[in-house]
């Protein structure tokens, strides 16, 4: 593996490539980006494909990339661009891309802005989260996870964040109802640290969540765009979320082995099934499934 650092206006973007550039047999590089997850949590499956020329990234002000504009926010149009920069540093043409979570917003904005850049992506879970049918409740559970962060700290926030990205159907006034989340009951902090920067918790990332895709400039692209979804995500929020995107795109989910995590290994806490998982990426980029 060698890794780089791509020097830009706003960010010093750090990459990492594994195998040859330019790459053999054709194929074009195998591009895994994340939000805000960074590289580190794409080793599991990157191993998985000793085949492919796979690249991954830090996004600007997480992991090893460093911000120089002075922001604290995340856009999914910024990171886009981010992206663009890397793809173009690669200097292999178009990528396949594999893109989770924020990654996989940031993925569709790139396809909007810069469709040439991409052949194949599966954007893995996208929170789009106004685009369910209960928007607006899910846009004030989001406001709960902000409110529970900012007065009590990282362990009531991410507690707040477990109940509800684990909360089945629809967010109803049960769900509103039920008192806030104890950080204990889910092996977190119950000490306040002070911080209150953390891009999952805070509403930095709110622009993320808040993305609407261009369906029209995604249907006139090149790229095949594939939104994938895991099985235990079922009526879940990323799983709901997942299925609102790809009906706004004209197209139905294609299912995925385990959980928003699930191409994971045990490193990150709840394991997914890497194995499983990266068969399945590696059927549908070969358009055998």
């Amino acid at each position: 593996m060698e890794t780089y650092t791509l020097e830009t206006a706003g960010a010093d973007l750090v990459y990492d490539v594994r195998g040859p550039l330019p790459t053999g047999g054709g194929r074009p590089p195998l591009l895994m980006i994340g939000q805000p997850m960074d590289a580190t949590g794409f080793t599991a499956l990157a191993a998985r494909f000793p085949e492919r020329t796979v690249a991954t990234y830090d996004p600007r002000g997480l992991g090893r990339s460093v911000r120089k504009d002075g922001r604290a926010d995340h856009s999914p149009e910024v990171q886009a661009e981010d992206v663009h920069a890397v793809i173009e540093a690669l200097g292999a043409g178009p990528v396949d891309m594999f893109a989770s979570s924020g990654g996989a917003v940031t993925a569709l904005a790139l396809v909007t802005r810069h469709p040439g850049d991409v052949t194949t992506l599966v954007a893995h879970e996208p929170p789009l989260v106004t685009l369910t049918p209960d928007g607006p409740a899910a846009v004030r559970a989001r406001a709960r996870v902000r409110d529970a962060y900012e007065e009590r700290g990282w362990g009531a926030g991410m507690a707040a964040f477990m109940a509800m990205t684990s909360w089945q159907g629809e967010f109803t006034d049960a769900y509103f109802a039920q008192p806030d989340a104890d950080p204990a009951a889910f092996g977190m902090p119950t000490g306040d640290d002070g911080v209150r920067h953390d891009p999952l918790l805070s509403d930095r990332s709110w622009a993320v969540s808040g993305y609407r895709p261009d369906a029209a400039a995604i249907a006139k692209a090149s790229a095949r765009v594939v939104i994938a979804v895991g099985e235990e995500s079922a009526g879940l929020l990323t799983g709901r979320t997942s299925v609102a995107t790809a009906e706004l795109l004209g197209q139905r989910v294609t299912t995925f082995p385990s959980h928003h995590g699930g191409f994971l290994d045990g490193e990150f806490g709840y394991p997914g099934k890497p194995d499983e998982f990266a068969h399945r990426l590696r059927e549908v980029l070969e358009g055998t499934s």
